[in-house]
């Protein structure tokens, strides 16, 4: 076999990850299979790297690996389609003064089946040993050659799973990354129907929120998320989750929250919920600080306020006079009216902007007072005292 296609060979075995692992029952029976049907007291499932052939199953014998040169099943390497079969070693040149031929286990007979990857390489034999000279009937070289078919059907079923646990490792690993760095908390919790709350997922961003807890101390103890919420806020809060609870309907709600350092944030928790077969609910949610989102609205509001109020009262002023003009007398009775209308038109368009911007203000305060659906908690039975 040439240099680079020994090199594919190899990079293709240490794709299975598989040299110096423990025994696999599967492996260990289709050897002792192997051994039974061939009637010999050895039989190895042999794997070849570049210097040692390494036993992964063997029957028989105790020897774990061997030098590569000592292989009888390196002479399989660039025969994937043949049975190597020796009945008598010394009758063979080239096996006659191998050490494991001379010394133990003093191999006679050998036959050997290629473990065929589906890129069409060896990676080594199942075979069959005696230390007397045999022969190997066409149904046993038959099975011998089956049974290799089903190693190697075991050892590619291995690889796959190794490579999706090896992706479900990266996937978890990079979901992790995203949600650790996600603005505020994602979260996934389970509510049964004592009204016991769990967490089963809260990402690291709870640092944030809450800087007084960890997201696995909030974990452990999940009742600590709800207590520091505002004493205003706490009945509206524990009335929304037992809302969501008993009617599936997604959770949303704003509160307020103090913590140790003093200073008041507004959060947004917000879930869809999911009914498990056995009543348990499941929450899969967020928990946002929209802190600056409140900030900035109280701001346009006020923005708006002031403007209603600086632009009205030369609004009203300007309205005056134009009574005042309309009643004196002129002359100039035509241009006087078109030009009192024009004015006029002006100032009430004016005026009805004024009075937009106010009626904006006192919504958005009412609103920024008294939270949206409240009403309709407070009708709600009395929040579970374990949240």
């Amino acid at each position: 076999m040439n240099k680079k296609d020994e090199s594919r060979r190899l990079y293709d075995l240490l794709s299975y990850g598989v040299l110096d692992t423990s025994p696999d029952q599967e492996l260990d029976e289709i050897a002792e299979i192997a051994s039974l049907l061939c009637d010999t007291p050895i039989s190895l499932i042999s794997l070849v790297d570049e210097n040692r052939q390494w036993f992964k199953s063997r029957v028989g014998m105790d020897t774990k690996e061997t030098p590569r040169e000592d292989a009888f099943c390196r002479y399989t390497l660039d025969k994937p389609d043949e049975i190597l079969v020796i009945p008598d070693s010394l009758e063979d040149e080239r096996f006659r003064n191998n050490r494991l031929v001379t010394g133990e286990p003093r191999i006679r007979f050998y036959a050997g089946a290629p473990l065929l990857t589906p890129q069409g390489n060896v990676l080594g034999t199942l075979c069959v040993i005696d230390r007397k000279p045999k022969e190997l009937t066409e149904n046993q070289a038959k099975a011998l050659k089956l049974l290799a078919k089903r190693a190697m059907d075991f050892l590619n079923t291995r690889k796959l799973l190794i490579h999706q646990e090896s992706e479900l490792d990266k996937n978890a690993q990079r979901l992790k990354m995203l949600t650790d760095r996600a603005p505020g908390v994602i979260f996934q919790a389970t509510m049964k129907t004592a009204g016991s709350f769990s967490f089963d997922f809260i990402s690291e961003g709870m640092a944030a929120i809450h800087p007084d807890y960890t997201s696995d101390f909030i974990r452990k103890s999940p009742e600590t998320l709800f207590k520091h919420a505002h004493p205003e806020d706490l009945e509206m809060v524990n009335a929304s989750v037992q809302h969501s609870f008993k009617t599936l309907e997604d959770w949303d709600v704003e509160y307020r929250v103090a913590n140790k350092d003093g200073i008041t944030r507004w959060l947004r928790g917000t879930a869809v919920l999911e009914k498990k077969p056995d009543q348990q609910v499941v929450w899969y949610g967020t928990i946002q600080d929209i802190t600056l989102d409140k900030e900035y609205e109280t701001t346009l509001e006020k923005i708006s306020f002031d403007i209603s109020h600086v632009l009205r009262r030369p609004v009203t002023s300007l309205l005056g006079l134009v009574n005042l003009f309309d009643d004196l007398n002129d002359t100039h009775h035509e241009e006087k009216q078109q030009i009192i209308s024009s004015i006029r038109t002006v100032s009430e368009e004016m005026e009805s902007f004024t009075r937009k911007l106010n009626s904006i203000y006192y919504q958005k305060k009412s609103n920024f007072i008294k939270p949206p659906g409240i009403a309709a908690l407070n009708k709600l039975q009395p929040p579970d005292p374990k949240l």
